[in-house]
């Protein structure tokens, strides 16, 4: 089987959701495609495809085939770079049409209220529709040469149609005398029309750029230059000549360049806006520090580590970047009705000009003309595009400022549905820097010889990464006890470890590990029950075939766990922690950290084997782990969710990533993902129902009962607002208070 590649390509020329259906549906029939979203708001399209039979300059093609311009994304671009890049051009198109639709509106206004004669009328809107209105023709035109039609073609139709009626109303006024119609024309409707719809997208541009704002925030975080020794001095250089091993010095107040590590001085870092966490952070030698965060309080010098596409900073802005890209699944909906819906509006037009010329009466063609337009104004599918990627936006952004990374609108949607919130141990509801705080020895031997045995043991735990075998290494470190390197080591996962160290046979690990190698615990039952009993894990040693001793490890809970895990239990979801500890142990930490389910002594096949029984029963779980240890489990949840550190963002490990190890970001992800689904399901009702109601409105039902009709220059008006109320709806989330 073929490997799978994903291609970005940036999409112009798109303004509503049937052209992003079409795009996506020409996508999706291309051979080897196996996957494509097309986004709006993003103007870009992601596509998953086979290299072995389609390629991106094929993709390319399949676009431009639509009537749609598409090119190749920047290799030498970064996530920072492609942002600023995008910013700029959507503040180039919020003043571009803000210009245009103040110069049409002032036209208009001239039109409509001092009724300069009608050829006057003819030529303004003739300038408005070739300078002001030009995208619209030239958009509708391409669309209808590549069999299509969308929001561009419904302005096109009606302001030409309105437009060419007037015109002949005005060269030849005798074709509508001779028939007992007055001559009317809708010069100044064409004007206003066109300035109304480029309003709404003057407005829709501005708030579109607001639903960015975190993103923006996160760009203008890195410096500019960077301060750094060279060649025995200190330089002001860009930062974007930073090289890896090079020594940046920070001063109180600056941001930090770039990614490093203390290498001397102390300080209190600000890292809020990467991690959510207000408290400023202590930094000291060795501590790793991030580029775009705050210095506080003292100077400090620190080797650069990650720069450019590297840094933690420019990998959050791509995760950010990306999972405003895709699609919740709740948006097929939407891109069903998309594909169908202005032809089927062009029908209604259709059918609403007939009925009215009908019917009517006195004025018919006048009347079933405005009707006509009014049907094609009111209906522009733009709000039901921007429904759902808006809200996507928004919460990334708001999520971001949390400390809490989505990669997608499909984790979103998923996460609001989350039920059981399936929770590791070590790391996760303790702080995962367990240290030996006992030892208990089988035999009464000289200290010397315990002293021996136990520099054997550490001996062998420095092969592993496990964190109980660093806290059984920096116990003999701290004693002073010199450490070999083991000539046989075997991991036992879930269980321990056994090798060979300085010609003894030595196995460390749990009561498990120990009975497969034939060895009783009996001898220090009594204190691995003192062990369990104070929540401490106890770790079992033996050399040549005896056992030796029992180091009881306490790793304590985080201080955050117990009111995160209420937290959890208040919005309703049923909290379980598995855990490869013994029963006693993992139920005394759960106890303390207010968890009622647990799922002891189980390996990482086990943690698997459990969230599958839960998803059995029919519930939606979200596995909470570091991201490493646990990828099994969080790969089977509905849900992964990847506790990060802030400098590890674990970017592969799950479908939520938290950049503090907090378990309430569990439940700030979960409440902003629920608040999120509410608003997506408010757009698309008020995106839905608008055109239910404003489309039999314009076509005139309500004429025959109240003499009501709408004319196309409010049915236009109702068109803009209708877009921007949805974006306005999603903007709310940025507000919203997530405990």
């Amino acid at each position: 089987m073929s490997a799978s590649s994903t291609v970005r390509i940036p999409v112009s020329g798109m303004t509503c959701a049937a052209c992003q259906a079409r795009v996506q549906r020409a996508l999706q029939k291309q051979p080897g495609v196996s996957d494509a979203t097309v986004n709006l708001m993003m103007k870009s399209a992601t596509v998953a495809f086979d290299p072995a039979v389609a390629s991106t300059d094929a993709l390319i093609a399949a676009i431009r085939a639509t009537g749609y311009g598409a090119e190749r994304a920047a290799d030498d671009q970064s996530a920072l770079e492609e942002q600023e890049a995008r910013d700029r051009a959507d503040a180039d198109e919020f003043a571009d049409f803000r210009r245009k639709a103040i110069v049409s509106g002032v036209l208009g206004a001239v039109a409509m209220l001092l009724m300069p004669p009608p050829w006057v009328q003819a030529v303004l809107a003739i300038v408005v529709m070739a300078w002001a209105g030009r995208d619209f023709y030239v958009r509708a035109w391409s669309a209808a040469r590549h069999g299509g039609a969308d929001m561009n073609t419904l302005v096109a139709v009606g302001t030409g149609a309105a437009f060419l009626y007037s015109m002949v109303a005005t060269a030849a006024p005798h074709l509508f005398t001779t028939s007992g119609l007055a001559p009317d024309v809708y010069f100044e409707a064409v004007i206003i029309i066109i300035a109304l719809v480029l309003t709404g997208h003057a407005f829709e541009a501005r708030a579109k750029r607001n639903t960015a704002s975190a993103l923006r925030a996160l760009i203008h975080l890195q410096p500019h230059t960077a301060r750094v020794e060279r060649f025995g001095s200190e330089v002001e250089a860009p930062v974007d000549t930073v090289e890896p091993g090079e020594i940046v010095i920070v001063r109180p107040g600056e941001r930090l360049p770039v990614d490093g590590e203390v290498t001397s001085g102390e300080s209190a870092v600000d890292e809020s806006m990467l991690t959510g966490e207000s408290v400023p952070v202590a930094k000291a030698p060795g501590d790793r520090v991030i580029g775009g965060t705050i210095n506080r309080a003292g100077a400090f010098r620190y080797r650069a580590t990650t720069v450019g596409a590297a840094s933690v900073l420019a990998q959050v802005v791509r995760l950010m970047r990306d999972a405003q890209g895709t699609r919740a699944p709740i948006q097929r909906l939407a891109d069903q009705i998309s594909g169908v819906f202005v032809p089927v509006v062009i029908a209604l037009s259709a059918i609403t000009f007939l009925a009215w010329y009908l019917l009517a009466g006195d004025a018919s063609l006048m009347r079933a003309f405005a009707a006509a337009v009014a049907v094609l104004i009111i209906a522009c599918p733009c709000a039901m595009g921007l429904a759902v990627p808006t809200a996507v936006m928004v919460a990334t952004g708001k999520g971001a400022e949390l400390g809490v990374l989505f990669k997608g609108g499909e984790a979103l949607q998923v996460a609001a549905g989350i039920q059981v919130v399936v929770l590791d141990k070590t790391g996760t509801v303790t702080e995962g820097h367990p240290s030996v705080v006992d030892v208990a020895y089988a035999s009464t031997a000289a200290s010397s010889v315990h002293d021996e045995r136990l520099a054997l043991v550490a001996a062998l735990e420095a092969s592993s990464e496990h964190p109980l075998a660093e806290s059984i290494v920096a116990y003999a470190a701290a004693r002073g006890l010199t450490v070999a390197r083991p000539s046989a080591f075997v991991s036992h996962t879930g269980l321990g470890a056994s090798g060979v160290v300085d010609g003894h046979a030595v196995v460390v690990g749990n009561a498990a590990l120990m009975a497969e190698h034939d060895i009783s615990v009996a001898p220090l039952a009594d204190a691995a029950e003192r062990a369990a009993a104070a929540a401490r894990t106890a770790v079992y040693a033996a050399v040549d075939g005896a056992l030796v001793a029992l180091l009881a490890i306490a790793d304590p809970i985080k201080p955050s766990s117990r009111a995160a895990i209420a937290r959890l239990r208040a919005l309703g979801l049923d909290v379980v922690m598995l855990t490869g500890d013994t029963e006693r142990t993992a139920r005394a930490i759960a106890d303390a950290a207010g968890i009622p389910r647990v799922v002891a002594g189980v390996l990482p096949e086990g943690k698997v084997a459990e969230i599958k029984r839960l998803q059995a029963e029919g519930t939606i779980v979200a596995m909470v782990g570091d991201g490493i240890n646990d990828a099994p489990a969080l790969a089977q949840a509905n849900v992964g969710i990847a506790i990060g550190t802030g400098t590890d963002i674990a970017a592969e490990a799950g479908d939520v990533v938290l950049m503090r190890g907090d378990l309430m970001g569990v439940a700030q992800a979960v409440e902003l993902a629920r608040r999120t689904m509410r608003t997506m399901r408010q757009n698309l009702f008020w995106a839905f129902i608008y055109n239910v109601i404003g489309i039999p409105v314009a076509a005139g039902v309500l004429y025959p009962a109240f003499g009501l009709l709408l004319s196309p220059v409010i049915a236009s008006a109702a068109m803009a607002f209708s877009s921007v109320s949805v974006v306005t709806n999603s903007l709310r989330l940025r507000s919203a208070r997530i405990a």
